[in-house]
């Protein structure tokens, strides 16, 4: 038996048609039948360090009895110019979130893998304390079994008062190791024995990992890093995956 919470996340890389760019987490969403792939939106488009892939592949497992076998799943980022990922923005500017419908006829028959619904989404701000454990499930730098396709998991605690907007920003604080890579990985607590209805994958996916968090003013000769994240709420996703809203 797999623990399931590491079929949720799937390795992203992006591509300047052959030419593979770089290499990132995301993870998997349903709602109503329709199944999105999620990461951070500066994995599909970047402006500061003129990051514009034109495709991405995840990696699919495709023999829940055998997770040694997988393959690539591409999917064009562009259709007639336009772009098919959706991305939010509020009051304070863009938000770090990008979702991508996959086209759910066009994956393999025997693709094994798990998604994250509304109902996993945490409701009651009040229940999520500063310092409760965490863990976010993606591929620093790349690394992961390569041999079951599987990502990895780093601990982590809230870093700021969970449910406030972090210096008015869409993202809350997390305390944590990680790297490049783990950009678009879920940011997870276990779930309460309250929660019967997501039972067979029973945790709270509280966030979207999108980068580490820095002071400008840090002498980097003398001071460590803060060990800082940004990790932008989950609830975006109702919005992001809203049959209404369109691409």
């Amino acid at each position: 038996m797999i623990e399931p919470l590491l079929l949720t996340a799937t390795q992203i890389s992006t591509f300047d048609g052959p030419r593979l760019l770089t290499k990132a987490s995301g993870f998997f969403f349903a709602r109503d039948g329709r199944l999105f792939v999620v990461t951070s939106r500066h994995v599909v488009v970047d402006e500061p360090s003129r990051h514009f892939p034109d495709r991405v592949e995840i990696e699919l497992h495709v023999d829940p009895t055998n997770l040694t076998q997988s393959t690539g799943f591409s999917m064009l980022l562009y259709r007639n110019g336009k772009g098919i990922w959706r991305q939010g923005r509020d009051a304070a500017g863009e938000i770090d979130v990008a979702v991508i419908e996959i086209d759910r006829a066009a994956l393999p028959a025997s693709t094994a893998l798990r998604a994250f619904t509304p109902e996993h989404l945490q409701t009651s701000l009040q229940d999520i304390e500063v310092g409760a454990p965490l863990l976010i499930v993606g591929f620093p730098l790349g690394f992961h079994d390569t041999l079951h396709h599987l990502p990895v998991v780093r601990q982590a605690v809230i870093a700021s008062a969970f449910g406030m907007r972090f210096e008015g920003k869409g993202y809350f604080l997390t305390d944590a190791r990680t790297h490049r890579g783990t950009s678009g990985a879920p940011v997870v607590t276990r779930a309460s024995s309250a929660d019967a209805g997501i039972a067979d994958l029973p945790w709270k996916l509280l966030g979207v990992h999108s980068a580490r968090l820095d002071m400008r003013s840090r002498d980097e000769q003398q001071d460590e890093s803060l060990g800082l994240n940004c990790a932008w709420y989950a609830d975006i996703l109702l919005t992001l995956t809203d049959a209404a809203s369109g691409v």
